[in-house]
């Protein structure tokens, strides 16, 4: 049932002070705790739990470990750089310093076997060690015998622990080629509105009523749910908006109860947060210092693309605008646009009638590298030697997210992009080479 924890193995209290902790998450929590059983008893070898960033795998597993006391260790892939590191935290976690002093200074998978499964006939647990992989998908990258390993470890070094894998990614893209052993999977499913509502309510500021606050997070879910369901992000953003929301309040202009004034007034605030805030174009502190003055913060955002924009590679903001004219500009119009000697081309040819919708209403259109490359020689100004620092900028390009690779990352013969930024964007990029992207666009001749 929503709302309780029961499991006859462990205390009332332990998990009612985890329920408690876990809002939204009880059922997931629950299944959790009828995979790994009993704690005495020898639970199932691995399971792996998947589901998108902040959707509370991390903190249900601290949360059910911390409060139901079971030994455990917490493994960042992302920290762990090599395999010695993660190693060396288990055995430090289990075993202490002793065990670790024994390993290789270059230890093998067989190393760590034969020392875990030493230690543990030493002191054998008498309940079930669970080892924790945070960010696991990053194994797929490490020793191919690393991963099954770990799934069968219980059985490797005849020892009751359990692996526990989270990842961001399904168990189908995560299995080995070579076959290993399957582990359990537990999903954990996006946050609905309703569940994030009552989730970020709980941050509410004591100074004001919980049906304000509620008010204030119905608004801003209202408004950036749609682009956003990161959990993090979003109370983030209500704890760096909620300032704006209340400055009718406090200068007497509005009650609580008057959500239509409020609203009228953090409306504009909230869409310019989507803009900056959210695209990480300003950090935090410099956008509460905007919201002092309207007229400083209105200053402040006419300068924030433009800031942005030159961090950018000279070569690279070249390679954004090819891409922003092959993504809205129709194949048919390079030759129009680019090619100097081009001859005359008849006006009821180039435009066809019963093209009516504008391209920037449709969205960017899919285009080869090689078109992307074609424009790009033709736009710059100087010539510029096909390189492979031409060739790691667009890579580049698509690790910013201001390209999109919709190609098979196997399709290395003809890969196509799609640019993702906006015309005021692209604009600002244009301004800082002096490059008019207006005359190169189809849709606004």
């Amino acid at each position: 049932m929503a709302g309780t924890l029961q499991h006859p193995g462990y205390s009332e209290g332990s998990l009612r002070r985890a329920c408690e902790q876990l809002p939204c998450r009880e059922l997931q929590a629950g299944s959790l705790l009828a995979l790994m059983g009993q704690p005495e008893q020898c639970c199932y070898p691995s399971i792996f739990i998947y589901g998108h960033r902040a959707s509370g795998k991390s903190h249900v597993i601290n949360v059910l470990m911390k409060e139901l006391e079971l030994p455990h260790t917490t493994v960042s892939c992302v920290e762990s750089v090599s395999v010695a590191l993660l190693f060396e935290q288990v055995l430090l976690s289990f075993f202490g310093c002793n065990a670790v002093s024994q390993l290789p200074r270059a230890p093998s998978l067989s190393d760590f076997v034969r020392l875990y499964r030493q230690q543990a006939s030493q002191s054998p647990a008498s309940q079930t060690r669970y080892i924790v992989m945070e960010k696991a998908e990053l194994l797929r990258e490490t020793d191919a015998h690393l991963l099954p390993a770990l799934l069968r470890l219980q059985e490797l070094v005849e020892d009751n622990v359990t692996v526990i894998l989270l990842s961001e990614i399904v168990w189908d893209q995560f299995r080995p080629n070579t076959g290993c052993f399957e582990p359990l999977l537990l999903h954990f499913p996006d946050y609905s509105k309703g569940e994030l509502q009552q989730i970020l309510c709980q941050d509410r500021h004591p100074s004001y009523s919980a049906e304000f606050y509620s008010s204030y997070i119905n608004i801003l879910l209202g408004v950036f749910y749609s682009v956003c369901r990161d959990l993090r992000e979003l109370r983030h953003l209500a704890a760096l908006n909620f300032s704006k929301f209340c400055e009718p309040l406090a200068a007497g202009k509005a009650k609580e109860t008057d959500t239509h004034k409020l609203w009228k007034n953090i409306e504009p605030h909230l869409k310019k947060a989507m803009q900056t805030v959210y695209l990480r174009e300003v950090s935090s502190l410099r956008w509460e210092q905007m919201q002092q003055t309207e007229d400083n913060e209105t200053g402040a955002l006419r300068g924030l693309s433009a800031h942005t924009h030159v961090e950018l590679p000279f070569y690279s903001k070249f390679l954004l605008i090819a891409a922003y004219l092959a993504s809205y500009n129709p194949a048919r119009t390079d030759k129009r646009f680019f090619v100097k000697h081009h001859g005359k081309i008849k006006k009821t040819n180039f435009l066809k009638k019963n093209e009516k919708t504008s391209n920037h209403l449709l969205g960017p259109k899919p285009f080869p590298l090689d078109r992307l490359l074609a424009v790009f020689y033709s736009v710059v100004d100087s010539r510029v030697a096909p390189t492979a620092s031409i060739f790691s900028q667009i890579s580049s390009l698509v690790t910013l997210q201001l390209l999109a690779q919709v190609s098979h990352n196997d399709q290395l013969d003809a890969p196509k992009y799609k640019c993702a930024v906006s015309l005021d964007f692209i604009c600002a990029i244009s301004r800082t080479v002096n490059f008019d992207i207006m005359k190169y666009l189809y849709d606004f001749l």
